[in-house]
């Protein structure tokens, strides 16, 4: 049976390391056997159908033949579409009519939190910046943007012991959006 998947590659053509053309992607994606293969702005998201599989094994799967392919290890995270809509679903301040969705950010985890201090991270929140954890991913509330908070991928991989990409809130309803046509 097949299953619709969505693959979100961590740091590819952002500040001009590691590029990737799309184009070439979605190739790469092909020649693994994957179909409708479509993707999303320039930084590695990828929406495509599968033969059902443990998403953990698709990822290591992408990230090896990435590796093979552009000369660089990159890490991988997949998703259900379910699972996505169920991210989505479950972001306490996207309920919020007075937070403002463009400011909104989802940190994805390549798996479950476990045991972390908590408070080591609320304690670089500024300018009215708001956290939430859930079971594998972060949601985010920087209205002051992401560029300028401390809550980036590299310090919440250092503090959760995770892999963690980041995608806003309109790139993450989109890739659910692609993943539904």
């Amino acid at each position: 049976m097949m299953e619709i998947y969505i693959s979100i590659l961590r740091g590819i053509n952002v500040s001009g390391q590691k590029l990737i053309k799309m184009d070439a992607l979605k190739r790469m994606y092909e020649s693994l056997g994957f179909t409708n293969v479509k993707h999303y702005v320039q930084s590695g998201n990828i929406i495509f159908s599968s033969e059902t599989v443990k998403a953990d094994s698709l990822a290591e799967k992408i990230s090896s033949q990435v590796e093979r392919d552009f000369g660089f290890q990159v890490p991988v995270l997949v998703m259900t579409k379910e699972e996505l809509q169920k991210i989505i679903d479950e972001n306490p301040f996207a309920r919020n009519a007075e937070r403002d969705l463009s400011a909104l950010y989802v940190t994805f985890l390549d798996g479950s939190l476990g045991e972390f201090d908590q408070s080591a991270i609320e304690s670089v929140l500024q300018n009215g910046e708001a956290i939430h954890f859930g079971s594998n991913v972060v949601y985010l509330f920087c209205p002051g943007g992401y560029g300028r908070t401390k809550l980036s991928n590299t310090f919440l991989e250092r503090k959760l012991k995770l892999k963690a990409t980041t995608r806003n809130w309109k790139t993450t309803n989109k890739l659910l959006q692609l993943a539904d046509t």
